[in-house]
């Protein structure tokens, strides 16, 4: 076990302490709260009796008499401890020793108690029992606040927030409203899909081939059937068997997995939402889009308006509809249209994008509208009407053979909606499926290198006109919540092994403290900086170098010591 603080070796001392008096610091029966603090509020009636519970997250102390907070699911509300109130006989050992000296800032208490407002008009609980319920050991990282009003030690580092949601949310209340929202962005677009008639469903995470998105997979290995599985990257082609099957309308809300780069809008795990109506085409999908979206923005927020950065963003429809040839015509002066891989290659050299021999004429299309097109939609506008060579699973464009029925949202620049016109027919299909392939085999990391017998073969029974449509949905709670980080917006967002603590000697320390202000020191000098002994100095440099905190590197003049991250 790490070395405990002196804060954490005196609440073990007070658990003891505690046990000791014969109170249990984790009793197992339930405790019966039967109000909130928001209903305690909303409700106010002198004099009502309440039973509460929840941390303690702050207390005044003057002799015989106490003003504490507890905090609850739904906030925090003001407590009065009195002495005599809570020990009405002779022994005062709850109020002197429990209350005052062997509970803690962050414990979890049972309060019993009857309202009353202080005579500055503060609605409180006046205590007339306490219990304690759960005992913290390890102390809240709460800001503090000088006489001035200036505030101190605030838990606002990024990394040790995402690491310790747990203590993220006890101390930052704001954080939690982040994460009510996303709740009410899944119900509300439950509750739309539902009252449109169409039905929620699952289908595999493991699965045999990964399909229906262009990405690389997590790999695993099935022990009792010997045989790779990969996690999905996507459920289209699951979902579009069922509407094979004979449902008119499916979705599922898809924990989806692509293991590819981590930055503030990927994480590898993440959430998609994903739709399929039958005898539908992309053009109404936009529609239904654009009321979706509206829907929900309206329902999460209170307006179909929302503030993202600098942006303020109107989820209202109609939006405006671009086709990807137009605007990289408007952006760059370059038409697309009719134009052979060669050249298109050529045009984004002079570009000055960064392009290579494995990118087929799709993926430079992509990395044209990427780099010159994307960022400049700001308002959601749909960008329609993709090159074949990017769209495996779509239906050929009706009045272009170049062209296909898709469309893509584009909001501050991010992409939030993809969505077809699905591709039903088996051999057209069959045909997608073997070109990506051949991107694969060329060194396209993200071109499929499976083809998908059982869904080639599913179409072969016949899928009636579909369109489909995919939403990221914690990107649109970032728009929702004004987040550009998705890390704000995940629970628990993956992050890079947590560094041990490296328990430092004195000699260790005292060398290490000169180097954290100075990162790189001449040996000579650092050695007689630090005051040590040649023995105290030798067993300090080695230490640190064998925790890889430091290395001595050699240069013409001298031994420079470097600190490293």
């Amino acid at each position: 076990m790490a070395q405990l603080s002196e804060q954490e070796l005196v609440r073990r001392e007070k658990l003891e302490k505690l046990r000791a008096l014969g109170i249990n610091p984790y009793p197992a029966d339930q405790y019966h709260v039967n109000n909130i603090s928001t209903e305690i509020k909303s409700n106010f009636t002198e004099g009502k009796k309440v039973i509460i519970a929840g941390r303690l997250m702050s207390r005044r102390i003057q002799g015989k008499a106490s003003f504490a907070e507890l905090q609850d699911s739904q906030g925090r509300i003001q407590v009065y401890f009195n002495r005599d109130e809570i020990c009405t006989g002779e022994d005062k050992t709850l109020y002197n020793e429990v209350y005052k000296k062997l509970l803690d800032i962050g414990d979890f208490i049972g309060i019993e108690g009857e309202l009353f407002t202080t005579q500055v008009g503060e609605k409180t609980v006046m205590v007339k029992h306490f219990s304690l319920l759960s005992k913290a050991l390890r102390p809240l990282p709460l800001p503090k606040t000088d006489a001035e009003g200036n505030t101190f030690d605030e838990f606002n580092d990024p990394e040790m927030r995402y690491r310790q949601r747990y203590a993220d949310l006890v101390v930052n209340p704001k954080v939690k409203e982040v994460f009510i929202k996303r709740t009410k962005l899944f119900t509300a677009m439950r509750t739309f899909f539902n009252k449109s008639g169409y039905f929620e469903v699952e289908t595999p995470i493991l699965q045999s081939i990964p399909g229906g998105a262009a990405a690389r997979p997590f790999q695993t290995h099935h022990n009792s059937l010997d045989i790779p599985m990969y996690m999905r990257i996507a459920c289209e082609l699951y979902l579009k068997k069922l509407i094979v099957g004979g449902f008119d309308g499916v979705y599922e809300f898809a924990k989806t997995f692509r293991n590819e780069g981590m930055d503030r809008t990927h994480n590898p795990e993440f959430t998609m939402m994903e739709i399929y109506v039958a005898y539908k085409d992309y053009n109404w999908m936009m529609d239904f889009t654009e009321e979706l979206l509206e829907f929900c923005a309206t329902e999460v927020n209170g307006s179909s308006k929302t503030t993202f950065g600098e942006h303020e963003i109107e989820f209202k429809a109609p939006y405006a509809r671009v086709t990807m040839a137009d605007s990289i015509k408007h952006f760059t002066g370059f038409d697309i249209s009719n134009k052979s891989e060669h050249e298109i290659r050529e045009a984004a050299k002079n570009m000055g994008i960064e392009v290579d021999d494995t990118m087929g004429k799709g993926k430079l299309i992509d990395e044209i509208f990427g780099e010159k097109c994307e960022a400049n939609y700001i308002q959601p506008t749909f960008i329609t009407d993709y090159p074949k060579e990017m769209s495996p699973l779509t239906k050929v464009h009706r009045s272009n053979p170049d062209l296909t029925e898709r469309f893509e949202l584009i909001i501050c620049g991010k992409e939030l909606a993809n969505a077809y016109s699905e591709l039903n027919d088996p051999i057209d299909q069959r045909a997608r499926f073997e070109d990506q392939v051949k991107l694969a085999g060329r060194g396209d990391d993200e071109a499929t290198e499976f083809i998908d017998q059982d869904f080639l073969r599913a179409l072969e029974y016949g899928m009636p006109p579909t369109s489909g449509m995919g939403i990221g949905m914690d990107r649109f709670i970032m728009f929702l919540t004004d987040n550009a980080s998705i890390q704000e917006v995940l629970f628990f967002p993956q992050m890079r092994p947590e560094k041990k603590a490296v328990e430092m000697s004195d000699n260790e320390k005292a060398i290490f403290e000169i180097l954290k202000t100075q990162k790189s020191m001449n040996l000579n000098d650092l050695k007689v900086q630090s005051g040590l002994s040649n023995k105290g100095w030798d067993k300090g440099i080695k230490g640190l170098a064998k925790h890889g905190l430091t290395k001595i590197t050699k240069t013409d003049d001298a031994l420079i010591v470097e600190l490293q991250d």
